[in-house]
């Protein structure tokens, strides 16, 4: 039986619950509160923590751990965090070390640069009170010990330098005193381990002989390529990979954009204007809805800078002489839907050919392109190419031969040209230059993030279940490529094996029935569902409406006393310590400047802050001496008699701060965001549901939509069913009552929600979409309409997702006595029914009738 990698181990660890999924405050106060934290993140930070504190088989001093993760997966951010958890446990030094120098710049930029978008830490990192500085550093000998100190290097450099001694150059004496090294791109490092002899001298062999300079040294390894074939890399990094998130499972987990090939039978002159009017029909999209986007085109050449420097000359004379008829060259040639969908688009927001040629020259004139080819001009270039989503940033095109292919950082790239047409597969094999535009397309394949009014995941594609939504345009990257077949097919492949193509997508056609479009119901029935809206606490009047609790904090007061044993005399005595003793201490009776002074202290205890969530407050004083706030809590101070009896400005001070953090977290583990309205307001059926293209994988449950079986269903509205197997079975369940449902109502609808619609949470706002709504109207001209609420679950989710069954439950409490009167023809009333579970389908059905005879 092969022996499991420690990611496999901690796989099952987390599936079965062993894994603690808490990240510190150290971790999560101190790094960039813009910069939230993603599911899989926590999971990083939680495996790097339960390994570095507990023991498991073949673990080894000095520690060496590998994060293999996907490009795009914001290892920087993880780098970060383990840097400030790594300060708290004592660390004062780390080594960042790459292999290209165009990646040192970004990264000094993303660790030091408070003015950077993407600055990793909090602009204040504070531990204990006491602000510390991130430091850079050009060696360790005599770096502050209260500081982070950071030496950013390539691995070329640090070989340099530690195999020829220079003055102020790092050296091995460096990392007698324990350093963590961190190591970006980390599979370059790996050449003597790949070689089959013994190299004399090799960059691998630099980092283990520093990394062995003292046991309490760590190093830390990030890449998204491991050489899992290779069986000295299995060898050596069996007992080290905490984490394996691949791009597959990245790009499954909605966290990239899609990638689309654009083939078509255009010269390279039409294939860049294609490009060109669909890079502006995003930015067009992205304004119209309120997102702050500037998508940006990538120009690669094949080999050469020359012929690189060529294309941009080119590109530059196409858009000066670019003329509408161009632009209509392109319009009735292309008979690709994408293109095709652009021009509706236009026509449709009033946008003619000549406003699109005006904007297309004025977007992409000479000064917002930019060339990134030579090694020089890359490194100058660098930082300007690390904040390309700024709002000041107005590059638009970039063009380049291979250099952007590692360690560039870009969510806004939506648009690449391939500007030559060789092929170089072998066998009918992608050749190394598709599969470096493989992985280049991998790194645009980054997701931009943005909300929408039904949607906040800003971090992930929120369009999969509705390929024909306007915003769909901004969740997709497109390779702009010749029409060759055999090329196209070797692209996918290594697509394919990237993990940024399934080939097993299909796209699913939910089409409603033309007997419910000429209903009545469709054409002025109603659906009733919630909003969500910001909270606005104003409810709260005091600590305990926020859930913090009455009760006296305890403060031990350091005395430095002890007990010792004579363990060597043979004697078994040991002189015992005193009994402490306790003082009760109102805070209202500290002195004033020592509240202030603990106050300034923490952030969160700013007057603005604190009216964010206590917007009765009046003033600080009235913070500090109303009973509701700090005035009603008391510190209870432990300690030695004297001290007790004599309690000092700093034992005061201490057990403030102590108080002030309890507090806070109190504070912030208790409250939301948002709450769901509990007014349920109405929409137009016929506004609400509308066909859609989803997204589905081949020869899986969901895929077949039982189209056979629901095509004579009048009460189903749509053409097909493409859920789970649970919510087919339910639907085969109603169809067994719809008998004894008639015998009580004529208009019977069920509609399946494709994310047509959310209902949010009354109390925290959290959303879901429930896969069902069942419209049940009164017969003999009754003029009430049932709305219920449904949603199959299998058991083994029934737990995860039990707050969306309480949630149903509360909308019935809420509506069970009230008759929503919409007009004097129509009332309806709104009920949530518990789950259904098809191994429990009898009681299902009796929750079903119970709801409406209750009601």
């Amino acid at each position: 039986m092969t022996e499991k990698f420690l990611y496999e181990e901690l796989d099952a660890a987390s599936k079965l619950g062993f894994l603690k999924k808490e990240v510190q405050d150290c971790v999560k106060d101190n790094l960039n509160p813009k910069l939230e934290l993603r599911p899989y993140q926590i999971e990083a930070f939680c495996r790097f923590f339960h390994c570095f504190n507990n023991d498991f088989p073949g673990k080894d001093w000095p520690l060496h751990f590998l994060f293999n993760m996907a490009t795009g997966s914001g290892k920087t951010l993880i780098m970060a965090g383990l840097i400030l958890y790594l300060y708290e446990k004592g660390y004062r030094n780390f080594l960042f070390f790459v292999n290209s120098t165009n990646i040192i710049e970004k990264t000094k930029d993303n660790f030091l640069s408070p003015l950077s978008s993407k600055f990793q830490f909090n602009e204040n990192i504070i531990f204990n009170t006491r602000r510390v500085r991130v430091t850079p550093v050009g060696n360790f000998e005599g770096a502050n010990p209260n500081d982070i100190n950071i030496c950013f290097t390539t691995i070329q450099k640090l070989h340099s330098d530690l195999s020829v001694q220079k003055e102020n150059a790092i050296t091995y004496e460096d990392f007698k005193q324990k350093i963590v090294l961190i190591a970006d791109e980390a599979h370059h490092m790996n050449t003597k381990t790949k070689s089959e002899r013994e190299l004399f001298e090799s960059w691998e062999k630099t980092v283990e002989r520093i990394f062995h300079q003292n046991e309490d040294n760590l190093l830390l390894e990030f890449t998204a390529t491991l050489d899992y074939t290779h069986k000295n890399i299995v060898e050596k990094y069996r007992n080290k990979v905490l984490y394996r998130y691949d791009l597959k499972e990245f790009r499954n987990d909605r966290y990239s954009k899609d990638v689309y090939i654009v083939q078509a039978d255009f010269d390279e002159k039409d294939r860049i204007i294609q490009a060109l009017i669909l890079s502006q029909f995003k930015h067009e999209v992205a304004a119209k809805y309120r997102v702050n986007l500037k998508p940006v085109i990538l120009f690669k050449a094949q080999r050469t800078i020359e012929q690189s420097k060529q294309n941009k000359t080119n590109f530059h004379k196409l858009v000066e002489k670019l003329s509408a008829e161009d632009i209509l060259k392109v319009r009735h040639r292309s008979d690709i839907p994408l293109v095709q969908k652009a021009f509706r688009y236009f026509d449709e927001n009033n946008i003619s050919l000549e406003q699109l040629v005006s904007r297309l020259r004025s977007e992409f004139d000479g000064s917002r392109c930019i060339s990134v080819n030579e090694e020089k001009e890359k490194e100058n270039l660098q930082i300007l190419l690390n904040s390309l989503e700024d709002r000041d940033n107005q590059i638009r095109a970039i063009f380049a031969v291979q250099k952007l292919n590692e360690g560039w950082d870009v969510l806004n790239l939506f648009d690449i040209v391939r500007c030559y047409t060789a092929r170089d597969s072998k066998g009918g094999k992608p050749g190394k230059t598709t599969i470096s535009e493989a992985q280049l397309i991998g790194r645009g394949a980054r997701y931009f993030p943005f909300v929408t009014w039904e949607d906040n995941d800003r971090y992930r594609r929120k369009y999969d279940d509705d390929l024909e939504h306007e915003l769909r345009i901004l969740e997709e990257l497109h390779y702009h490529s010749i029409n060759d077949s055999r090329y196209i097919s070797e692209l996918r492949a290594a697509l394919v094996e990237e993990g940024l193509l399934d080939e097993r997508e299909i796209e699913g056609k939910l089409i409603l029935k033309d007997s419910f479009r000429s209903s009545d119901f469709f054409k002025s029935g109603l659906i009733y569902f919630n909003e969500r809206i910001t909270n606005t606490y104003e409810y709260v009047k005091s600590f305990s409406d926020l859930g913090v609790r009455k009760r006296n904090y305890m403060y031990p007061i350091p005395t430095g006393r002890g007990a010792a044993g004579a363990l060597l005399n043979g004697s078994d005595k040991v002189s015992a310590v005193g009994e402490p003793a306790r003082k009760d201490v109102s805070v209202k009776n500290i002195e004033r400047h020592i509240i202030q002074n603990a106050l300034t202290r923490n952030r969160f205890y700013t007057f603005r802050s604190l009216r964010r969530f206590f917007p009765h407050l009046t003033s600080i004083q009235d913070f500090v001496t109303s009973e509701n706030y700090l005035g009603g809590l008391e510190i209870t101070f432990q300690g030695d008699p004297v001290d007790i009896s004599h309690l000092s400005n700093e034992a005061k001070f201490q057990g403030l701060i102590g108080l002030l953090k309890q507090i806070e977290s109190e504070i912030l583990r208790n409250i939301t965001e948002h709450k769901g309205n509990r007014e349920f307001k109405p929409n137009n059926v016929s506004e609400v549901f509308y066909d859609k293209t989803l997204k589905l994988l081949r020869d899986t449950e969901t895929a077949r939509g039982d189209e056979v079986f629901l095509s004579d269903k009048e009460w189903y509205v749509f053409n097909a069913n493409y859920g789970t197997s649970e919510e087919k079975a339910f639907v085969k369940m109603l169809d067994r009552q719809i008998l004894k449902l008639r015998e009580k109502f004529d208009g019977i609808y069920l509609v399946r929600n494709e994310g047509h619609f959310k209902i949010y949470s009354f109390s925290d706002g959290l959303g879901f979409a429930p896969d069902f709504v069942l419209f049940l109207k009164e017969k003999d001209g009754g003029l009430l309409t049932y709305q219920l609420f449904i949603e199959p679950k299998g058991k083994h989710l029934k737990e995860h997702d039990k707050w969306k069954e309480q949630f149903l439950k509360e909308i019935t409490n809420e509506f069970k006595e009230k008759v929503i009167q919409f007009s004097s023809k129509q009332r309806y009333r709104v009920l949530g029914v518990p789950f259904y579970n098809n191994e429990d389908e009898n009681i299902f059905k009796e929750n079903l009738y119970s709801v409406l005879e209750k009601t």
